[in-house]
């Protein structure tokens, strides 16, 4: 019997305080024996020996598979080689390939689009790393029309990609659509729905607004009555409601598993795995 899979995100700390409630919230996941934990990489390449650090001491501390965030947001491809090779050294075998977020100045990497980084990292390292994209079952906000983003995805399964993780979404219809499409393209790597756990409403709306995830009136407009309230625990209970109940549509549905986007926290990730289960399936894929 074939099991969902279950992964984290982290981003890397930038300070003692932080690095200490990372740890923390590492070890708390841990537990559950995911399938990997990812750790994201900043603007611009701005967080790449952070993230390298905290990719690496996740591989060390933990014994689990870590996956780093690597963007197009580089200077040129000796710098990503040696990158790339140093994982390799250390044991790490899975990536998350992006094109990454442009740095607010402006400027770009060395390469334009994440289709231009697989096909640079299957010519140049071939199987050896397992390889994760980003897909938007809401599109992409850049993009020009919905079929269009559906392309640019098919290009980077085409390429060589592995898997892929979508940006989070609180609508069911709107992965199960996103996969109809895929299979009418012949597209067949699993695809695992992100996830974003709801525990503060104007965070949540400034994530949401950057990405272009839809967050429904019907949510929106309950998180924001119960923020300018003061009310924090309706906040957590219904936003642990309302992704228990998307997890479980999905679940239902047959997803490969579900990634977590922590925001290096556990607590409600943690509730969100003992609510669905996941937290006596860890990462394993058969039983």
């Amino acid at each position: 019997m074939t099991h969902p899979q279950v992964s984290f995100e982290f981003f890397p700390p930038k300070n003692d305080e932080q690095i200490e409630s990372f740890t923390r919230t590492r070890d708390k996941l841990a537990e559950l024996k995911p399938a990997y934990m990812s750790v994201t990489f900043g603007a611009g390449g701005s967080t790449r020996a952070r993230t390298k650090a905290t990719v690496l001491n996740i591989q060390r501390e933990t014994g689990i598979s870590a996956a780093p965030h690597i963007s197009c947001m580089s200077e040129d491809t000796d710098g990503i080689r040696e990158l790339l090779d140093a994982y390799l050294e250390a044991g790490v075998d899975r990536l998350v390939v992006l094109r990454g977020d442009r740095p607010s100045g402006g400027g770009s990497g060395v390469f334009d689009y994440a289709v231009d980084l697989v096909r640079f990292i299957r010519e140049h390292y071939g199987r050896r790393f397992h390889i994760e994209v980003a897909c938007y079952p809401e599109f992409h906000p850049e993009a020009k029309k919905p079929e269009s983003d559906l392309l640019h995805f098919k290009e980077k399964v085409d390429a060589g990609a592995d898997g892929a993780i979508t940006q989070y979404f609180f609508n069911f219809e709107c992965y199960a659509s996103f996969m109809e499409d895929c299979a009418r393209l012949g597209m067949d790597i699993p695809v695992t729905p992100g996830i974003m756990p709801i525990t503060n409403y104007s965070r949540l709306a400034r994530f949401s607004s950057m990405c272009g995830a839809d967050i429904p009136k019907w949510i929106g407009k309950r998180l924001h009555a119960w923020e300018e309230a003061g009310d924090e625990r309706s906040i957590r209970a219904f936003g642990e409601d309302v992704v228990t109940g998307l997890c479980q549509q999905l679940l239902e549905a047959g997803v490969p598993g579900i990634h977590f986007y922590t925001l290096n926290r556990s607590a409600a990730t943690l509730t969100l795995c003992r609510n669905l289960g996941l937290d006596k399936v860890g990462g394993s894929q058969a039983a």
